[in-house]
């Protein structure tokens, strides 16, 4: 917990106008906070709907039916306290969430995980997951190098990031002697949650991970999803709370660039879009990698030049593909409504939508059919776009053996490359919330954040802290922040950690 201080909010005379780039979760987040206190927001999305990576579009099948289209699944874990913080903003009692009953994980080798039974308050969660995984057993704990594992039990931010940011994930693994049977676990629980190929990963990231879902919290690996597409669910009805506070969003217009304005009164900025420039007192940017060295690029006058150079070498994640699939018969009905694979020749999850989402769910029982999502992550460099939505509607025969009989009423396919790329050594240039012109944070996944979170909740979270950094300045008070602890839970296995460093 984090609490910050100040006066409640903004008077309405002297209330500033602040710019947020980025209508995705950080964006919301810094919008959300800024609105709430009284600051006159302007909210600037490229797209022509809110969400960000997890925004929506509608579209027509072939069978005439109007469905939404986004990127795909998204889990909502326990953990994410501020981003389901936001989400109360507008759906005090999480209804528009629904939990799923396990995250099971399956090998191509014959092997599945479940994390259903396993216990949620740690240590007993770890050997619990040992206890009951056929891909993790005793044997496999006792052929660990004990020593070279025990960072695991007390994982500190920031401190992991000055240990544990010059190896890979894969090499951390290889140094633990992590069990090579139970290597799609913590790739495909943890390293491909980034989007990245576990060679490339920091293992600061991966450790942080097995804290965040294992000894560092009690709520597990289990997680919810939303019940209607993410426009429906989330995002509208909290732009629409956005407005009601007096935010002007302003959807299909992007940011084109961001100059500081200096004056005797200490200045602000101004914001140049198509449609002319506007100035403001202050301005949140959440944008993705890509974009944010877009915008740096573009805005000459913004921060210093090693400031500069640190958001120029913010890397991108390798592209990823989700492909959708509105079938023409249901699959068996003990499939999962989701199901992580590996070794399934780059398919990396399987999603039966139509288990959990109203829409889904409503074609479903109208065709008699099924919408299954598939997702492949990290796809290499050059491979051909259909080749690979070939090979993961070949690699969902081979897991669900009834879709082959399945014709395919309608097909989707999402191919991008915008998520942020965490590689071995990069911890120490990532820019943080605050940046050298006091009126200009950042937010976003790609952000540092010395708090232990990740994924969406560093969003949320990064979005909070950017917009919280703008009152403190006018001294106005942000928003207290919640996060699991940081560092070990237990007072032994903390003792037990430090004894890696000696």
């Amino acid at each position: 917990m984090i609490p910050l201080r100040g006066r409640e909010r903004f008077a309405p005379d002297d209330a500033p106008a602040v710019a947020v780039a980025g209508g995705g979760i950080a964006g919301l987040a810094a919008a959300t906070l800024l609105a709430e206190r009284g600051a006159r927001v302007t909210l600037y999305e490229r797209e022509e709907s809110l969400g960000g990576r997890l925004a929506g579009r509608s579209t027509r099948l072939s069978d005439g039916s109007r469905v939404t289209m986004s990127r795909g699944f998204h889990a909502f874990f326990r953990q994410y306290y501020n981003l389901r913080g936001l989400l109360r903003r507008t759906d005090p009692g999480l209804d528009r969430l629904r939990a799923l009953p396990d995250y099971p994980l399956r090998h191509s080798g014959g092997m599945t995980d479940s994390f259903a039974r396993v216990p949620r308050t740690p240590p007993f969660s770890a050997l619990g997951f040992v206890a009951l995984s056929p891909s993790f057993g005793w044997r496999d704990l006792a052929g660990m190098d004990a020593r070279a594992a025990l960072p695991l039990l007390d994982v500190r931010v920031p401190e992991v990031y000055e240990r544990f940011d010059g190896m890979s994930a894969t090499a951390f693994l290889d140094r633990v002697r992590f069990p090579e049977a139970a290597y799609h676990l913590a790739f495909e629980v943890f390293s491909r949650s980034f989007f990245a190929d576990p060679r490339e990963l920091s293992a600061a990231e991966l450790l942080l991970m097995f804290h965040i879902y294992f000894l560092g919290s009690a709520e597990g690996l289990l997680f919810d999803v939303p019940t209607e597409p993410f426009p429906q669910a989330l995002w509208e009805p909290l732009g629409d709370y956005l407005r009601r506070l007096g935010a002007d969003l302003r959807t299909g217009t992007p940011v084109r660039r961001v100059q500081p304005v200096r004056t005797a009164d200490g200045g602000g900025v101004a914001v140049r879009t198509d449609h002319g420039t506007d100035r403001y007192d202050g301005a949140v940017l959440a944008l993705d990698p890509g974009a944010l060295r877009g915008l740096v690029a573009a805005s000459p006058g913004l921060g210093t030049p090693v400031w500069r150079d640190h958001i120029d070498a913010l890397r991108t994640a390798p592209p990823f593909l989700v492909s959708r699939l509105w079938l023409d018969r249901p699959v068996r009905p003990d499939r999962p409504g989701f199901l992580g694979t590996s070794g399934y020749d780059g398919l990396d999850n399987i999603s039966v939508l139509d288990r959990y989402e109203g829409e889904a769910a409503r074609w479903a029982a109208r065709s008699g059919g099924a919408v299954v999502e598939l997702h492949a992550y990290a796809v290499p460099a050059g491979a051909a776009p259909e080749q690979v939505q070939t090979r993961l509607v070949e690699s969902l025969h081979r897991v669900y053996p009834e879709t082959r009989e399945a014709r395919v009423v309608d097909a989707r396919h999402e191919w991008r490359s915008d998520c942020p790329l965490f590689p071995v050594g990069s911890h120490a240039r990532r820019p943080g919330v605050s940046t050298p012109d006091p009126v200009v944070t950042l937010a976003g996944d790609a952000i540092r954040c010395d708090l232990p979170v990740a994924l969406m909740e560093r969003a949320a979270t990064t979005g909070f802290l950017a917009a919280g950094t703008l009152l403190a300045g006018w001294g106005v008070r942000g928003q207290t922040l919640w996060t699991v602890p940081r560092s070990g839970r237990l007072r032994t296995l903390r003792a037990l950690g430090g004894l890696a460093g000696r």
